[in-house]
C-alpha cells in the first residue's frame, strides 16, 4: 500500500502577535526599525498593522505549498496550537483541496515562543487505503536524566533535570489499510549566533545530538535495539543540521557558482551512521536536496538540508524505486538556485517576503508493507 508522507516547517504559523521588538531589538522587524514609536501602545498598533498586512500573502503561499505535496500525512513545524492550524486549514488550505486533512494532532512542547510540532492527516490515501488513527504520544517531559544522555560537552550548560527536547518529539502510531506505522515528527535545537569562539552550529551541536539520541532511545525502546529490519517507523522534521551543504559562490551580475562540501560531525549521525535509518534524500543529486537558504550577506552563501524524511530500513527497502519532491515555488525571489533547478514562484512571492516559508516542504511516496 502506497502513502505520500511529507514535512514541511511553515515558519511561525501563530494566530498571536509578538511585541517583545519594543523592548528588545534583535526581536524588532526591519520596517518598524524604520518608525520611532513614540510609546509601546503606538508602536504594537504598528506592530499589529505590519504583521496583518503580510500574513495573508504568507498564508496563502504556505497553503499552496502543503497542496503541492499531495500527502496523505504531513509532519508540520512550528504551529501554535490546534485552533491556529484548524484556522488555518479552513481559511486558506480547505480553499485549494477541499476537506483534506480533517484529522491533526498536537501537544504543546516545551518552545519558550509556543511553536509546537503537529501532523495532519487524511482519511484515506490517494489509493484510497483507510488511514486510522491509534494513538499519540509526546515526550516533551523527557529529561537528561531518564535517558543518562548528559554528555561531557552539555553539563556546564544543563542539569539531569532539564528537558531534552527543545520542542518536542511526537510519536504517532497509525494503521494504512489495517498495516502499522508509527511517525515520531521533531524539531531540533536552532543553530543561533556564534558564541564563546564557536560558530553557532558547533555550539549548538551537543544539545541537537542529545535530541538524536533521545529520539533513538525512544525508538530501540519501544522495537528493540540491532537490526531493524522488520520495524516500519518514520522520522520526520526539522533536524536543524546537515551532513553536507551546498556552497554558493559568486553574485546576481557576474553568476554563480555551487559545489557540495562535507560536513563532520553532525547531529544526523546517530540516525544514518550505522544504517539505522536512510535519509530518502540522498537519492536526489548532491546539489539538489536543500530544503533551506541561508545567508550572512553575499560572502555567506549556502543551500541545506535541514529538513528529513528517514525511513527504517524495511520501509527503505520496500520503497527502494521511490525518490522524493521538494517542493520550491514557495521560496522567496533572493533564494539562489542551480542551474536547471528553477521553479515558477506562486503569485506575489516577493524578494525577501511574502513566502511559503524559510523552508520548502518535501514528500515521498512509501509503501507499507
Amino acid at each position: 500500500m502506497a502513502l505520500r508522507i511529507a514535512t514541511f516547517n511553515t515558519e511561525n504559523l501563530l494566530s498571536r502577535f509578538d511585541f517583545s521588538g519594543f523592548h528588545l531589538d534583535h526581536r524588532q522587524d526591519r520596517v518598524t526599525s524604520l518608525y520611532d514609536a513614540a510609546d509601546k501602545e503606538q508602536y504594537k498598533q504598528m506592530e499589529i498593522a505590519r504583521q496583518v498586512s503580510i500574513t495573508d500573502d504568507t498564508r496563502q503561499m504556505t497553503a499552496l505549498a502543503i497542496a503541492d505535496t499531495y500527502a496523505d500525512i504531513i509532519c508540520l513545524q512550528e504551529v501554535e496550537d490546534l485552533e491556529t492550524l484548524k484556522a488555518f486549514e479552513r481559511g486558506y488550505l480547505y480553499r485549494m483541496i477541499g476537506e483534506g486533512y480533517r484529522h491533526k494532532f498536537i501537544a504543546e512542547g516545551n518552545d519558550r515562543r509556543g511553536i509546537d510540532v503537529a501532523i495532519m492527516m487524511r482519511d484515506h490515501t490517494r489509493d484510497g487505503d483507510e488511514i486510522e488513527f491509534v494513538r499519540m504520544k509526546t515526550h516533551a517531559e523527557l529529561t537528561y536524566g531518564d535517558l543518562d544522555l548528559l554528555s561531557d560537552d552539555l553539563d556546564e550548560k544543563y542539569n539531569p533535570n532539564d528537558r531534552i527536547f527543545k520542542r518536542d518529539c511526537q510519536e504517532i502510531d497509525v494503521k494504512v489499510g489495517g498495516k502499522p506505522l508509527t511517525i515520531y515528527n521533531v524539531h531540533f535545537k536552532s543553530m543561533g549566533p556564534a558564541r564563546d569562539g564557536l560558530d553557532g552550529r558547533t555550539y549548538t551541536m551537543p544539545v541537537r545530538r542529545a535530541e538524536a539520541k533521545a529520539v533513538r532511545a525512544i525508538i530501540e525502546r519501544r522495537f528493540g535495539k540491532g537490526k531493524t529490519d522488520n520495524k516500519r517507523f518514520i522520522i520526520c522534521g526539522d533536524m536543524n543540521d546537515y551532513q553536507m551543504r551546498v556552497v554558493v559562490d559568486g553574485n546576481r551580475r557576474d553568476g554563480y557558482t555551487f559545489y557540495a562540501e562535507n560536513e563532520s560531525p553532525s547531529a544526523l549521525d546517530v540516525f544514518l551512521s550505522d544504517g539505522f535509518t536512510e535519509n530518502v534524500m540522498n537519492r536526489r543529486s548532491e546539489l539538489d536536496r536543500w530544503t533551506t537558504y541561508h545567508t550572512r550577506g553575499p560572502k555567506v552563501q549556502q543551500l541545506c538540508q535541514l529538513d528529513y524524511i528517514l525511513l527504517s530500513p524495511a520501509l527503505a527497502k520496500a520503497s527502494q524505486k521511490e525518490v522524493p519532491e521538494v517542493i520550491r515555488a514557495g521560496q522567496p525571489h533572493r533564494t539562489v538556485f542551480p542551474k536547471g533547478q528553477e521553479v515558477e514562484r506562486y503569485p506575489r512571492v516577493g524578494w525577501d517576503r511574502p513566502k511559503a516559508s524559510d523552508h520548502c516542504p518535501i514528500v515521498t511516496k512509501i509503501n507499507v508493507i
